[in-house]
């Protein structure tokens, strides 16, 4: 096998399965794994502690104190506000519900993508997102898009005990409609990035098809 890429942007909307084949190309081939949105939900769940309005101009004091940190454990990440491990809050309904209205700040985004770049730049890694292969590292060399139909979505959701499908589908409709017609940074594969539907591909066939990808890049 010829180098690896450096860096592996995966996107896609919620509940398209980017997170469990971006952990899965992070163990094969030995790199570092970022899921940015736990990021997104920390920041979600500690303006909502801090009842601090999820609107520009609101949000710096808040930046500024976050004490925000990720680190890797053998599920993928565990997240921490200062001390304090949140993990088991990320799912919460009213972070599940504001999420997509905190990420949408121009002011959080600027500081997430600040913290991802680093992330990256410190060795190999995967980073999932809705902006990876877009903002945050638009040189990667390879992309993947992930996406799904909004049924397949959310029973996805439905699966995984996190939500009852029916409401999984109407808050990823939500998120849907807000995080691709955001002006910051909207939701949309980048030109370059290998769109792949997993609507009607098993998890295992969506692994082999993206671990080939990379293979491929590798030369």
């Amino acid at each position: 096998m010829g180098n690896l890429p450096e860096c592996i942007a995966i996107d896609g909307p919620a509940a398209s399965g980017k997170s469990t084949v971006g952990k899965a190309i992070a163990k094969r081939f030995g790199y570092r794994f970022l899921d940015t949105g736990l990021m997104y939900r920390a920041v979600t769940l500690a303006g909502i502690r801090a009842e601090i309005s999820p609107v520009a101009g609101e949000v710096d004091g808040l930046l500024a104190n976050l004490a925000l940190r990720i680190e890797p454990d053998a599920e993928g990440s565990r997240v921490f506000l200062g001390d304090e491990d949140v993990t088991p809050r990320m799912r919460d309904p009213e972070v599940e519900a504001n999420v997509s209205v905190y990420s949408a700040i121009a002011e959080v985004r600027e500081e997430m993508v600040r913290v991802q770049r680093e992330f990256a730049r410190r060795g190999p890694s995967v980073l999932v997102g809705r902006d990876i292969g877009t903002v945050v590292l638009p040189d990667a060399p390879v992309k993947f898009y992930l996406e799904a139909s909004e049924t397949a979505r959310a029973e996805r959701r439905g699966e995984q005990a996190t939500q009852r499908a029916e409401s999984a589908r109407r808050d990823i409709s939500q998120r849907d409609a807000v995080d691709s017609t955001r002006a910051v940074s909207p939701l949309h594969p980048a030109e370059d990035a290998i769109v792949i539907d997993t609507t009607e591909m098993t998890l295992d066939e969506v692994l082999e098809f993206a671990l080939e990808k990379v293979q491929c890049a590798s030369g």
